[in-house]
């Protein structure tokens, strides 16, 4: 689409930028899938719990050979396990926020409104609903295209009506004691548990299905056989080991997902399908001369221009791409901006592979399987059988 709207070097832009953003959402679900595993063994087996660093680790070792298959259509299960675990964590988690609801939304504290976490948002947002950069492949591949337009709105109000649901109750419900994951403050143990294990089977499950289009790319540069062999299994394993590298590294999924929210999905997910869809429209126009010096130019296919698509294109159709287009620019660098002060603020951990982080990780781990609610992290539906950790004030 890229190529066709604009030529070689958009197609390549755009694939630099797509593989960038699949890289980085590979390493969201590795450090969430580790964060959750290793709060779901310290909730088994406390005394011998493993921090997410090297739970980072085991789970690298143990997708390694699933990533060596060579495309989705052998691991279709993958897809259709990966929906159905979210579906069923989204009323887990929903029903164990509605039963929180009479003991700890009267002791909720809404936060202050910040400009930072606004523009911090606008990436998850981002992250959440971009989908885009598979929509082409998934259009080719339905049995009746036209029927796309229809199927995409159905998918996006489905997520909508998952993640609306969840974003209220837990702002209302937990207020400012709500962490980076609202499953720590189900105070329902059991059922914080099961959130916890189809949370964790889901970024499992679509770790495989994400890394494997950038695995492809690769062995698509270097030029290896596209049949079982050798070769992939190393480029494989490189490339799985650079993931690991990265979330060794920044071991705060946050961060990640907000920067690349704010960068590589913004990109793929407004300003280019806005761009190229202008681009093709004056091209089509063009293909389509109307006069003989319009004739002349669809013969010698000569590319299209910025002036043809201000000239060529409807001004109530100019005026909403731009303007998607701009927005999400703004937006993009409000949020990636915002992203990058919380790297560099005494909430983000350090890399894993320095002995000071490796220990503070486990320690955190070992107390936050479970959050108290309250402005203070002090009320619990279980105060008999359940002590609150103490409360640190943020800095």
């Amino acid at each position: 689409m890229a190529f066709r709207a604009m030529g070689e070097r958009a197609r390549f832009l755009t694939s630099c930028t797509l593989n960038v953003m699949l890289f980085g959402v590979s390493v969201v679900y590795i450090l969430l899938a580790a964060k959750i595993t290793s709060e779901l063994w310290a909730s088994f087996s406390p005394s011998h719990s493993f921090g997410p660093c090297v739970m980072t680790l085991f789970l690298a070792g143990a997708l390694l050979p699933v990533t060596f298959l060579k495309s989705p259509q052998d691991f279709w299960w993958a897809v259709v396990s990966a929906m159905l675990t979210t579906c069923l964590a989204v009323f887990i988690i929903l029903l164990g926020t509605l039963l929180d609801l009479p003991k700890c939304s009267s002791f909720a504290k809404q936060p202050n409104f910040n400009f930072n976490n606004y523009f911090l948002s606008i990436g998850i947002f981002f992250f959440a609903f971009g989908g885009h950069g598979v929509f082409p492949t998934i259009q080719h591949d339905m049995r009746r295209p036209r029927n796309f337009t229809r199927s995409s709105l159905f998918a996006f109000i489905a997520v909508a009506a998952m993640y609306i649901p969840l974003s209220y109750f837990g702002y209302f419900v937990y207020g400012d004691s709500l962490q980076e994951s609202i499953i720590s403050s189900i105070q329902t143990s059991i059922l914080q548990q099961l959130a916890n294990l189809l949370i964790a089977l889901h970024c499992i499950l679509t770790i495989t299905i994400v890394i494997n289009p950038l695995n492809q790319e690769v062995e698509h540069f270097i030029d290896i056989p596209h049949h079982f062999c050798w070769q992939r299994v190393i480029v494989r394993s490189f490339v799985m080991l650079a993931l690991v590298f990265v979330a060794l590294t920044v071991p705060s999924f946050g961060p990640i997902l907000n920067l690349m929210g704010g960068t590589c999905v913004s990109l793929i997910s407004a300003v280019m399908p806005c761009l190229f869809y202008l681009y093709l429209h004056a091209s089509e126009d063009i293909s389509n001369p109307k006069s003989k010096l319009e004739k002349d130019r669809s013969i010698n296919d000569l590319p299209v221009t910025f002036n043809d698509v201000i000239k060529r294109t409807p001004k109530y159709t100019l005026v909403i791409n731009i303007s998607v287009i701009v927005i999400s620019i703004l937006c993009g660098i409000a949020a990636t901006n915002s992203a990058f002060l919380e790297l560099s603020t005494s909430r983000f951990n350090g890399p894993c592979y320095l002995t000071s982080s490796f220990e503070n990780n486990k320690i955190i781990n070992s107390i936050q399987s479970l959050h108290c609610c309250g402005h203070f992290r002090n009320i619990s539906r279980w105060p008999d059988t359940f002590q609150c950790p103490i409360y640190t004030p943020p800095i």
